[in-house]
């Protein structure tokens, strides 16, 4: 009587090793070669250690900023299944609509921080409204375009024409010139590491973002609202019979999204300047980070930042920083052509 062998024994050769070359812990070590490759050739070109390893802090504090967004752009896509172009212009609109908030309150920094409690009324007050500004995008746009069942390319483009729109108003508002939440105030740094400087207000960045998604992680996984998300994200119709509100997930979605893209804006105004292009440009990095760590994967997205981030500033201690999120694209193209679901996807998802 034969016996017949296991499905992965009888698999061909080339298929069982597509698919350890495609397994998550491939993935780890395939990353992290790539993070050696890039130290050894900053090595070569003379860059010292110490530079080399403040990048990677420097690094780890963009990914946090990155996260914001990029969790942010996961989650909407995850429940709507809208690639949402206009999420870096939500993060822009964050930026600016805090800037007369802080003009109008008065008060000084609290240190060691360049900010005052200004900043902090600010975030308040501007992440809701962000995301009634998603909503109220969504009740315009997406959603008629939803219940004629159009294609992800037209929504895709009707987000296009949404980001433009938002860029518009910013520049007819603030203008074209770039411009900062607190001029001529100093943003004293400290000694972290050994030769490694950092500013506070970067720790609050990053002690800002890991806040966030822990919150993130307690509302997906342990309230009714994070259940129904995941059961919209997993089958909207489904949900839908199941007596789930659907609209109301809708706009948590929105307000949760929007709500993070506002505050990575804010974040992102704060480490460097304000542009009316500043989210634009954030956007294909966002995207990188989502796709590498899954789309539709919040937690996925959280690793996608960090691994962008890395990427993203430790390169620059070889190649002009503006080329920076090309590299990171490169390494995303790298990983999904061994794992096409994203680091974070199950195997033909």
């Amino acid at each position: 009587m034969s016996r017949s062998l296991p499905a992965d024994l009888r698999a061909a050769p080339s298929e069982r090793l597509r698919a350890m070359l495609g397994s998550r812990t491939a993935m780890v070590v395939l990353l992290a070669i790539v993070l050696l490759l890039l130290a050894l050739l900053a090595q070569l070109q003379g860059v010292s250690g110490d530079r080399l390893f403040s990048l990677a802090v420097r690094g780890v504090l963009l990914s946090g900023i990155l996260a914001l967004g990029a969790i942010g752009l996961s989650l909407i896509f995850g429940v709507l299944e809208i690639p949402n172009f206009a999420h870096g212009d939500l993060m822009t609109a964050g930026a600016y609509l805090a800037f007369p908030i802080v003009m109008l309150i008065p008060g000084g920094p609290v240190q060691p921080f360049s900010f005052g409690w200004d900043f902090i009324v600010a975030l308040l007050v501007v992440m809701p409204l962000v995301g009634l500004l998603g909503y109220g995008i969504d009740r315009m746009v997406f959603r008629p375009l939803r219940a004629r069942r159009s294609s992800k390319v037209i929504q895709a483009m009707a987000s296009l024409a949404a980001a433009f729109l938002i860029r518009s108003f910013v520049y007819m508002i603030w203008g074209a010139d770039f411009a900062f939440y607190y001029t001529g105030r100093p943003r004293p740094a400290f000694e972290l590491f050994p030769d490694i400087r950092v500013r506070p207000d970067q720790l609050f960045i990053l002690g800002l973002a890991v806040l966030m998604i822990v919150l993130i992680y307690l509302l997906l996984e342990k309230t009714k609202m994070g259940k129904a998300m995941r059961a919209s994200a997993d089958n909207r119709d489904l949900a839908r019979i199941s007596g789930i509100d659907t609209e109301r997930v809708v706009f948590w979605t929105w307000m949760i999204g929007g709500g993070l893209a506002a505050a990575g804006g804010m974040m992102y105004g704060l480490d460097a300047q304000l542009r009316p292009e500043m989210g634009w440009w954030l956007l294909l990095p966002l995207f990188a980070a989502v796709i590498l760590g899954t789309i539709g994967n919040p937690y996925g997205a959280l690793v996608g930042a960090l691994v962008i981030g890395l990427v993203w500033q430790m390169s620059s201690a070889f190649i002009d920083p503006t080329y920076g999120p090309g590299v990171a694209f490169f390494v995303m193209i790298l990983v999904l052509l061994f794992r096409p679901q994203g680091i974070f996807g199950k195997p033909g998802g």
